[in-house]
């Protein structure tokens, strides 16, 4: 003790002591061969220590102004004091309040020093009765302050005072649950009217500083262990246990004061089952919530290595049963507070162990354990049968889970492994999906659950499990209703996926989907993914769908199809178009919608897009229609000559021309009026001039076969829309023309002159505009220099 000791005030560092440094004090101040003196220096020491301010708080949470929900340790008159008024307890304040224990107790002192103390005439049945009903002897201490002296006993060489101890917590403990059991048992048609339940444990056993339930495992199961000689003093619970995987444990000898049957090792695994299904509140800081999933978590792992027998199995069924029972003392219990730790992780072992002995049994406890009340908006925000302290900070809790993540992620584990194993029982499956759906709140959990069971059902060479795939399916749904309204970047996959679940399950489950569409998808999703997907080739063929049902299918889709390209005209309307080709009346119903939707709500290059659609499948009137519809909407300004729309205005001219005089005299002064753009209008122009419109005219009978004269309307509208345009664009380049720029700017004059030159009086506007440009910019002297080399 002293070399310990001497170490820590050599060394310490505040920054890198945790909160084990704490426990570890305890079992330094808790030795029970100290002298006064040393404890009072020790507490001299420790004071000081915890005085210095940046001394780090036992929760991990420096700073944090949230008051510290743990117990005190019960000891003196200021044991119920409401924690509310404490300051945060630091890695040091056990360690500073152990020093007032003592080991004078003369009950304490028979405890660890005798196997035979007893007292059968012992008859006070009270809470607090130092002795059971079988004569033998109980230690009701504080939990953790109690398993503190364990941890002491074996740190400073004594293994077998710190075994009788622990023997007789454990006594206690057992018996604690019987009674909380009967108490509940006596008020539990009033508590669950009343729906609410206090936690009686602010401060749980698992996750807890001291570490207590691993404190009393660690020294019962080094007690039943084949190496003896691993069974000493100073050993650390996580790395004592951590190197003996390949060792076996055995029922050793019965200690005095266990039940026939019993051994350490029954003993060690039963007090871990209580620890683990204590109902106790989440804890406050990232730190200490931390902790209580990592302990979990380690002592489960530790139960993993033992094999169970039929009397281990006993413990299990004994304890899930009671966890079922016990009400407010159970994390299990029927009602549990919504601040209480959750049971996933543990009912997911619980039930994995239980599976093979009692299947009904490990079915009802993992159940019990889906709930997740945290999340539950409905869920009461506080409660009067807790401490005024506890129901004031609620309101405020739900964000502070800083572990949540990893809470649900362990909640959806619980529900897979359940799922795995009630394949091939349609109750059971019921029962599991309804208790999915009610309590699983994050839709990516959901939906990694709707892919589990679809994996489990079709995982056998064998016909798949129609059962789990229906499961599969309304867990998809579900996730569909849910995310449909908010963003979710798996959505697209989630959709597919959906789509396949419902292809397994067959072409009644596809038919209903595309029937119930707007409460499952976007109209985009509906005609994008869904239908398309519905009436590939691929579906057909996998399904082996006769002609009637492919007709059913074909005709819910196009149903599908219409409806979206009325709800969604802008995103749906060419989907619905190529969905409805094979149907006369479905296809002339798509055509009006995107007909009526032309001149509200869709942009000119959705209608572009369409209208070319529309000529790729022989329309080309239709074609045309679209086509005029959208250059009303377009607007191309004079420098707009590299827009994306200018292919599209070009070709739309281009069909136009084919059809005939008519319709591109009817485009053109659409064109005029939308397009001011020089190079893009003196395009069309030129293109219109170079060929004869129209192939065949109206009713099959051929044109007259000559070019179209540009004196004349149409051409001769566009011819001077073109030249203003060239006027135009000329001074606005003009206005901000730089040096860089005057050989790029001489080109663009050549080019206008090439227009001008096609009116017959060009070569004459050509001359005035140059002269009024050499009038107007005479400034701009090198520019105009240019010009007159160029132009004369």
């Amino acid at each position: 003790t002293f070399t310990v000791t001497k170490f820590f005030f050599m060394f310490f560092n505040l920054h890198q002591f945790s909160s084990k440094s704490g426990a570890l004090w305890m079992c330094i101040v808790l030795n029970p061969h100290c002298k006064l003196e040393q404890k009072v220096s020790w507490l001299t020491q420790l004071k000081k220590w915890n005085g210095v301010d940046v001394c780090p708080w036992e929760d991990g949470n420096h700073g944090n102004e949230l008051p510290n929900l743990t117990n005190a340790l019960p000891q003196g008159a200021n044991a119920n004091q409401d924690s509310s008024n404490r300051p945060h307890r630091t890695v040091f304040t056990r360690a500073i309040e152990a020093c007032e224990l003592h080991w004078q107790d003369s009950h304490l002192q028979h405890i660890i020093n005798s196997d035979l103390y007893t007292n059968y005439c012992y008859h006070e049945h009270t809470e607090n009765s130092l002795f059971d009903s079988r004569g033998w002897p109980l230690w009701h201490e504080h939990v953790p302050t109690a398993c503190a002296r364990v941890d002491a006993l074996r740190s400073h060489g004594c293994p077998q005072e710190a075994l009788r101890l622990a023997i007789a917590i454990v006594n206690t403990l057992r018996r604690q649950q019987q009674k909380q059991l009967e108490m509940f048992q006596a008020q539990k048609k009033e508590l669950l009217q009343i729906g609410v339940t206090s936690i009686t444990n602010l401060e749980g056993w698992v996750g807890h500083p001291l570490d207590p339930i691993g404190t009393l495992f660690s020294s019962l199961i080094e007690a039943c262990r084949v190496d003896d000689e691993s069974f000493h003093g100073f050993s650390d619970f996580t790395e004592n246990m951590g190197q003996c995987k390949s060792l076996e444990y055995q029922h050793l000898p019965a200690h005095k004061f266990l039940e026939e049957g019993e051994s350490y090792l029954t003993l060690a695994v039963e007090v871990a089952l209580i620890g683990l299904g204590q109902q106790r509140i989440m804890p406050d800081g990232l730190y200490a919530q931390e902790k209580v999933c990592r302990n979990e978590e380690q002592l489960i792992s530790k139960l993993q290595e033992i094999e169970l027998d039929d009397t281990l199995v006993k413990i299990f069924r004994k304890q899930a049963v009671f966890l079922l029972e016990a009400g407010p003392y159970s994390g299990l219990g029927e009602v549990i507070h919504r601040d209480s730790v959750p049971m996933h992780t543990f009912a997911k072992y619980l039930f994995t162990c239980l599976l093979p002995h009692d299947a009904e049994l490990a079915f009802k406890s993992a159940l019990r354990a889906m709930r997740l009340l945290v999340l539950e908006s409905m869920a009461p925000l506080g409660d009067t049968s807790r401490p005024h302290h506890i129901a004031s900070v609620v309101p405020n809790r739900y964000p502070r889970w800083f572990t949540l993540s990893h809470i649900e992620s362990q909640q959806c584990e619980l529900a897979s492994t359940m799922l795995t194993a009630a394949k091939g029982d349609v109750q059971r499956l019921e029962t599991v999906l309804e208790s999915i759906q009610k309590n699983i709140h994050s839709s990516s959990h959901i939906f990694k659950l709707a892919q589990d069971a679809f994996k489990i059902a079709t995982l056998m060479d064998s016909l798949p499990d129609i059962t789990l795939l229906k499961v599969s399916l309304e867990l998809g749904l579900q996730v569909m209703r849910m995310t449909l309204s908010t963003l979710n970047w798996r959505r697209r996959e989630m959709v597919r996926w959906l789509v396949t679940c419902a292809t397994e399950i067959g072409v009644y489950a596809l038919d209903s989907i595309m029937q119930n569409w707007f409460t499952l998808f976007t109209p985009t999703e509906a005609t994008s993914i869904v239908a398309t997907t519905v009436m590939s080739n691929s579906t057909i063929v996998h399904l082996h769908l006769d002609c009637h049902q492919q007709e059913k299918l074909a005709s819910s889709a196009r149903t599908l199809a219409l409806q979206c390209a009325m709800k969604d005209p802008q995103n749906c309307a060419l989907s619905a178009l190529t969905l409805c080709e094979k149907d006369h009346i479905a296809f002339e119903t798509a055509y009006q919608i995107v007909l009526d939707a032309a001149t509200t709500s869709m942009s000119y290059s959705q209608l572009f897009t369409i209208a070319r659609y529309m000529e790729h499948r022989g329309y080309p009137m239709r074609a045309y229609k679209l086509a005029t519809l959208a250059i009303t909407h377009l607007n191309l300004s004079y420098n707009q000559d590299t827009h994306p729309a200018i292919n599209d205005v070009l070709w739309a001219c281009a069909l136009s021309h084919s059809l005939g005089k008519n319709e591109l005299a009817a485009v053109i002064p659409l064109v005029v009026k939308s397009v001011k753009c020089a190079t893009v209008l003196s395009d069309i122009l030129r293109r219109c001039t170079l060929t004869t419109p129209g192939v065949v005219g109206l009713h099959g009978r051929r044109n007259s076969g000559k070019l179209m004269s540009l004196d004349k309307a149409p051409l001769r509208q566009l011819l001077d829309a073109t030249i203003g345009a060239y006027i135009n664009t000329t001074h606005s380049r003009l206005t901000h023309i730089s040096p860089r720029h005057y050989s790029e700017f001489i080109e663009f004059l050549s080019k206008a002159r090439e227009t001008f030159l096609m009116a017959h009086d060009g070569h004459i506007q050509f001359t005035q505009f140059i002269d009024n440009l050499k009038q107007i910019y005479k400034g701009k002297k090198k520019l105009m220099m240019l010009v007159r080399e160029r132009f004369g």
